[in-house]
């Protein structure tokens, strides 16, 4: 069992059945009356946002996680295989089941699984990847005095907004949590 007063942004916990990843946590202590414990979790096993508020002194159950550094191989139908860099064991994971972290993988990029009872729940991208530009919107020339920005879409078919000297045929790095442009590779 963990104190609620424990969990962090990251901490995996079980609660009525179902398992939750900490995204947010906040501590509120009143002047009187126990301190209450805001918590955004992602339920791993639905992939729903939910909040949860907990009073001081309540826990919740640990969980047991495996991890498995693997490399992405491709893409099957819906499903994308990977392959285990220790034991060679290729496990197949929905395009569901990856949600938006499916149009950041490329061929040969090493991810993060965690298992939970044998069950693939949520799979770690590095935090930037560096991808090729295959589509750029025209730059509007003279029009530099400010930040600009266009679309460009990349290989995998990410669409970023970007400065307006990115063109076709550039790698850009984009940061995987957020979606966003970091810089020209």
């Amino acid at each position: 069992m963990i104190d609620v007063n424990e969990l962090r942004k990251g901490v995996t916990f079980e609660q009525d059945g179902n398992l939750y990843k900490v995204l947010d946590y906040s501590h509120n202590k009143t002047g009187r009356g126990n301190a209450s414990i805001k918590v955004k979790a992602r339920n791993l096993l639905t992939g729903a946002n939910v909040e949860r508020t907990f009073s001081s002194g309540q826990s919740v159950q640990d969980v047991s996680l495996d991890f498995s550094n693997v490399s992405y191989l491709y893409k099957d139908g819906d499903s994308y295989i990977f392959m285990d860099n220790e034991t060679f064991e290729q496990p197949a994971i929905s395009e569901e089941s990856l949600g938006e972290n499916a149009q950041f993988l490329k061929e040969g990029m090493d991810v993060k699984l965690t298992f939970y009872k044998g069950k693939t729940i949520d799979v770690e991208l590095p935090t930037s990847v560096d991808l090729k530009v295959v589509e750029a919107e025209m730059a509007i020339r003279g029009d530099t005095a400010t930040g600009v920005t266009k679309k460009v879409t990349t290989e995998t078919g990410v669409v970023v907004q970007c400065p307006n000297f990115v063109n076709v045929g550039d790698t850009i790095r984009v940061d995987t949590r957020t979606g966003e442009y970091v810089t020209r590779v």
